[in-house]
């Protein structure tokens, strides 16, 4: 997984504008997910469901208002998404398949001088490398 500007999948592959960065804000700004999900050999061809959400440094969701009720809602971008990629034909048996995705998002009120992790989920579990973290700026005191 990538933070960045911009993420894009064309043909089944990605593509990234400034990517690589781990700091934002502290006023919300539009960014971007680039995900590589590396499937293994012998998942290929079954239904997985996959999960991205964003947590705080305590590991709890972070929530915004809904749009209707004003009832506080986690922030979830895929939210059990299913998936399945198939092997294609000719391929080596035991070569693992990719599944690149991008998820995109206006930008998002947070708290300035937090900091925040996405994670992602298949199948519900997760791994330590599906954890994406950054911080947002503090807010600049009056000079």
């Amino acid at each position: 997984m990538l933070l960045a500007d911009f993420a894009q999948v064309a043909d089944g592959k990605l593509t990234v504008v400034g990517g690589g960065w781990s700091l934002t804000g502290p006023e919300p700004t539009p960014f971007g997910i680039a995900i590589l999900v590396h499937v293994p050999w012998d998942q290929a061809n079954r239904r997985h469901t996959l999960r991205l959400e964003l947590v705080d440094a305590d590991g709890l969701a972070v929530t915004t208002p809904g749009d209707d009720d004003g009832e506080e809602r986690p922030i979830v971008f895929l939210d059990d998404v299913e998936f399945e990629v198939g092997r294609p034909a000719g391929i080596k048996p035991g070569t693992p398949l990719e599944l690149p995705l991008a998820v995109n998002s206006g930008p998002l009120p947070l708290e300035p001088g937090c900091r925040y992790e996405w994670r992602l989920s298949i199948d519900g579990g997760g791994d330590e490398d599906w954890r994406l973290a950054f911080s947002v700026r503090p807010e600049e005191g009056p000079t």
